[in-house]
């Protein structure tokens, strides 16, 4: 039996993993997006389905001070003795911190902040009842992973923060996590940045505090100066499975054009851990990880597949649906016209660090086909609704209805840096059917109107929305979107949203 990779696709990066019997949980980093920090689960390492979030409220995220590509950095996903802990970082408010929860699928308490700065945190609890807390930073004692012990009642530190390791050399030392093994304390990190050269790399000691020896074939993962189609691999997480057997999970990127460049954002990858006869560990295939791989030894379960759409007739919105940053009050509704996601635009756009009406969800095929009806009837010049294919504030673009010169028009909207095209075509009254083709290299816009038919509106390059080309740590979402220069646009009721991924799995 054969797996495919990515195991979780799209914008799912840092994946942090543990086991609760014969049950895995997993989460990723979600930095200005809201609710935070998804939680997934599996039976088997390989079909995962989403169950809830860990940060759910402003009081655990706040972001409005959150820059694109800030807000939460990688979180760690670790059980002790019946409670779940996630551990994170939310680097435009409060720092370091952990929630905790005895139900991963349902709420999760308020922050117990840490101390100790840096960034990527992890938690290791050990036997003799310490808990010991790491993260990546440049303290006093020099750039690298720094270790400290908290009381995980309250996130008090009881020690001071030790610096316990550099790395091997590579650019930014981060991504502690530490694992005990035969009386071995292992301490893995990711070297290199989160870009080609990116890589695993692991040292370890008798002692939690070391001094910590590197694995002497580091890295023991990189798929960097390759030609596999998964590149960037690295800022991993281990789980021993309840037959014995090693995994990690890991973030990696799939480029779809040259030069390189990923717009999907980084993704979650599984591979086999072996153990070297010195105990050292290798993951993959000689320090590799490939599209297709051998399945775990554990029986498959398989979640029922998602629709394809939604209806929005429930009285909560899907997990699939995050927002840009808190949303403003008001500023969405299910409730105001029964069966319809209705959004209320204001002043906020896409073209700022700001929190405009905005229901998005994350783009996780390369080839997938993307509608909405919307009924909606702009009332001024100056605001306008639709679908947005977002990755941050200068790389955009927008299938929207607006007016223009008192006429109501279907605008497809290409924003690149400093540089912005339109194409306009005029729009009948009434609700139309927005459509978005997404494909590797190109996303295509039409509209689809009453007594006219089909509206070709053009189509944008991914790679203008690839992070090579806008820079930061996300992906592209795909949004229903609204704005109003006034602050009180008119109501944009979508009535139902397609999303059919038509990617092939690989063979």
């Amino acid at each position: 039996m054969h797996y495919t990779n990515p195991i979780i696709s799209g914008f799912h990066p840092d994946p942090s993993i543990c086991r609760v019997g014969d049950d895995y949980y997993l989460v990723t980093s979600t930095f200005e997006y809201y609710p935070g920090v998804p939680v997934f689960h599996s039976r088997d390492l390989v079909h995962w389905r989403q169950i809830g979030h860990c940060l759910t409220t402003p009081s655990q995220l706040p972001l409005e001070n959150s820059w694109s590509s800030g807000g939460i950095f990688a979180p760690t996903l670790r059980y002790h003795n019946g409670w779940f802990y996630m551990v994170t970082t939310n680097v435009s408010g409060m720092g370091n911190f952990f929630v905790k929860t005895q139900h991963p699928e349902g709420s999760w308490s308020e922050p117990y902040l840490v101390a100790q700065s840096g960034i990527d945190p992890s938690l290791y609890f050990d036997e003799d009842g310490r808990v010991y807390f790491q993260s990546a930073m440049d303290g006093g004692q020099g750039n690298g992973i720094y270790q400290c012990e908290i009381d995980i009642g309250t996130g008090e530190m009881l020690t001071g923060s030790v610096l316990i390791w550099t790395g091997t050399g590579g650019a930014h030392p981060e991504a502690p996590h530490l694992y005990r093994k035969n009386g071995w304390y292992y301490l893995m990190i990711a070297e290199g940045g989160t870009e080609y050269g990116h890589m695993e790399t692991i040292a370890r000691s008798r002692q939690p505090y070391g001094p910590y020896a590197a694995c002497p074939h580091n890295p023991i993962l990189s798929n960097r100066s390759t030609a596999i189609s998964i590149q960037a691999t690295g800022h991993a997480d281990l789980v021993e499975a309840q037959d014995g057997s090693w995994w990690a999970v890991c973030l990696g990127i799939r480029p779809v054009s040259y030069p390189m460049g990923h717009h999907l954002g980084r993704e979650s990858f599984l591979a086999p851990v072996t153990w070297t006869s010195e105990g050292w560990p290798v993951i993959g295939n000689g320090g590799h990880i490939e599209p297709v791989m051998d399945s775990p030894l554990l029986p498959e379960v398989r979640w029922p597949a998602k629709p394809v759409r939604d209806h929005f007739d429930d009285t909560r919105l899907g997990l699939d649906w995050t927002f840009l940053r808190n949303p403003a009050e008001g500023s969405w509704s299910l409730e105001e016209r029964p069966g319809h996601l209705v959004l209320h635009g204001h002043e906020a756009t896409l073209n700022e660090a700001a929190a405009p009406a905005f229901a998005g969800r994350r783009l996780s095929h390369f080839t997938a086909n993307i509608a909405a009806e919307l009924d909606y009837e702009p009332q001024h010049e100056g605001e306008e609704a639709g679908i947005a294919v977002y990755k941050n504030e200068k790389h955009h673009y927008e299938l929207v209805i607006r007016s223009v010169s008192g006429r109501r028009a279907a605008v497809f909207r290409r924003t690149v840096g400093s540089l912005r095209v339109e194409h306009v075509e005029e729009c009948p009254d009434g609700p139309v059917i927005l459509r978005i083709k997404a494909l590797p290299g190109s996303i295509e816009a039409s509209v689809e109107a009453p007594d006219c038919g089909v509206i070709e509106l053009g189509a944008g390059e991914t790679h203008y929305l690839s992070t090579e080309i806008s820079g930061g740590f996300t992906g592209v979402f795909v949004a229903m979107y609204a704005t109003s220069v006034t602050g009180h646009g008119a109501p944009a009721a979508y009535d139902w949203f397609d999303y059919e991924p038509l990617d092939q799995p690989a063979v």
